[in-house]
């Protein structure tokens, strides 16, 4: 792309902000999710949101105030089986009124407040369930960055139909740029990187050449723990993951307690080279860890990778599905969406 913003530097080093301080005390706030209902979703999405805030000033209470609280992927909607309708209604805008609460909270303590969401954005995107990572700022303000792909081919009969930027990528790119693809956010404590995305750690090295110095991984349900350990130990750098917890009091519906991959719990910190900083158990906790910035900065530059010897195959390499499949076609649920992606498939199916 020849018109493309200097995304990765020739030298090695990364375009920064000046630090608020040497030290970021960087936290995983491990809490349950509860999916709202989806035929009377504000009742839920009210209770989720004052039991996200309620958590956001546990975790601020004791232990040391915290420059980054990480959250898992559905504070405030939640995950269960909807309708696609329902689904759509349930979705939050981004910005919006449950947002600017959080972003209140983050104001009051002066700290970010990552987590992910459900979203919709009616006048760009009608009819689009967006899956965002968002980031409330010390001054208020919030960005929000969109999740890269959905997993294909791992739910027999079923494919996820919220749309990512690789699902409607030319539209994406031709309304918010290239570089917004891969997003880095410079902030005073750090470059920090946020996403719902797992099992694609090229992902995680472009963030990286990029300039990300702090990566803010989510899941629900559960998620690979070396996934996200192998993420700082291949690039050098902070990765924090921040999975639910065990549902002690209201279990989430539609799921059994222990789902997905390894089941809740586990969410943690991991520093360069993937050493172990904090780890969580199944329960609801804060995790934290100080991270040295000023001195991992000092001494830090993007992966130091031999890309002549791997892109001529890369080069050939022939994605599984092509872009662009929900840019002029939106499946009215999960197993609509799974025919539609077989009919795209480049690959010979196996089923």
């Amino acid at each position: 792309m020849s018109n493309a913003p200097e995304m990765v530097r020739a030298d090695g080093t990364y375009p920064t902000v000046e630090l608020r301080s040497p030290m970021v005390h960087a936290a995983v706030v491990q809490t349950r999710v509860v999916g709202v209902d989806g035929a009377d979703p504000a009742p839920g999405l009210r209770r989720n949101l004052d039991y996200f805030l309620e958590c956001i000033d546990m975790a601020q209470g004791f232990g040391g105030r915290c420059d980054l609280l990480l959250f898992h992927e559905f504070p405030i909607t939640g995950f269960t089986n909807w309708t696609r309708e329902q689904h759509y209604n349930l979705a939050i805008e981004v910005p919006g009124p449950e947002v600017a609460e959080v972003a209140k909270k983050a104001q009051q303590y002066k700290c970010y407040i990552v987590f992910g969401t459900y979203a919709k954005d009616p006048v760009n995107w009608p009819g689009h369930i967006l899956h965002l990572m968002v980031m409330c700022k010390p001054d208020g303000s919030v960005v929000s960055h969109w999740k890269q792909r959905n997993v294909r081919g791992m739910f027999p009969g079923a494919e996820q139909y919220t749309s990512v930027i690789y699902d409607v990528y030319d539209r994406f790119v031709e309304m918010y740029g290239i570089d917004a693809v891969i997003p880095v956010e410079r902030t005073d404590i750090g470059n920090i990187a946020m996403s719902a995305v797992q099992f694609e750690p090229e992902l995680f090295r472009c963030m990286a050449f990029k300039g990300a110095e702090i990566i803010c991984r989510v899941a629900t349900g559960g998620f690979e723990w070396d996934d996200m350990r192998l993420t700082s130990y291949h690039n050098s750098l902070y990765t924090l993951i921040a999975n639910n917890s065990v549902a002690t009091q209201e279990r989430n519906p539609g799921f059994f307690e222990d789902a997905g991959y390894g089941g809740p719990g586990r969410s943690s910190i991991f520093g360069p080279r993937g050493v172990v900083l904090a780890k969580a158990g199944p329960f609801e906790c804060r995790e934290s860890s100080l991270l040295p910035m000023a001195e991992f900065r000092a001494k830090h530059r993007i992966p130091d990778l031999h890309l002549s010897l791997y892109k001529p195959v890369l080069d050939q390499y022939v994605e599984r599905y092509p872009p662009n499949g929900y840019a002029d076609y939106l499946p009215k649920d999960k197993r609509e969406a799974f025919q539609h992606f077989v009919k795209r498939a480049k690959w010979q199916h196996y089923w």
